[in-house]
């Protein structure tokens, strides 16, 4: 959780943003920023789904800011989430989406061609005509389908993993308390 504190924008810096500045003022809700039960969970699926879905690493903090507000997401979250695509892993959700957009939709687009082309290193247009084949619907219906289902797994674990760590926090929290008045009992049978 410090990490991710750590790494993500902070307030101030996505509200310099120019492309926020219009919104500043409904992004800057503290509710927004908090770590709560509900809006960690939403912040993590937004995140894994404009991560995943929206491949451009600009637009996807961006994206995460604006779309918390009418889901009353967890901004920073959200924004960290959004780094599970990065240049390591975006030819293999890219690769996953053409083949997951072949089989679902029957479309017939090669997702060898695209390692090929990576290998040789292929020219812009190359890249254009691949794009504006059947890759271009497969690609998009399979990032459609890969960021949904990662968002809703993303939901269930963050939303999981927060009730445990509320969970021990209390325990923590209660035996602490425990132990004190133990401490305080003993105290006075000693003293007494």
């Amino acid at each position: 959780m410090n990490w991710i504190r750590r790494n993500s924008p902070t307030r101030e810096e996505l509200l310099e943003s120019r492309f926020v500045k219009p919104f500043a003022h409904r992004v800057a809700h503290s509710h927004l920023w908090r770590f709560t039960r509900t809006s960690v969970p939403r912040g993590t699926a937004l995140g894994l789904f404009v991560g995943i879905f929206f491949l451009v690493p600009g637009v996807q903090i961006l994206g995460v800011a604006l779309l918390a507000l009418p889901v009353r997401a967890n901004i920073p979250i959200g924004a960290a989430m959004t780094f599970l695509s990065n240049p390591v892993t975006t030819p293999f959700i890219i690769i996953a989406s053409v083949w997951l957009g072949d089989w679902l939709f029957g479309l017939h687009a090669n997702s060898a061609t695209f390692s090929a082309m990576i290998e040789h290193g292929a020219s812009a247009g190359e890249w254009v005509r691949w794009v504006f084949s059947d890759a271009a619907p497969a690609m998009l219906a399979g990032l459609f389908v890969i960021s949904i289902v990662s968002a809703a797994v993303g939901y269930v674990l963050a939303s999981i993993f927060w009730d445990n760590w509320i969970r021990l926090r209390w325990r923590r929290k209660l035996a602490r308390a425990r132990d004190q008045r133990h401490e305080a009992s003993t105290s006075d049978t000693a003293a007494g």
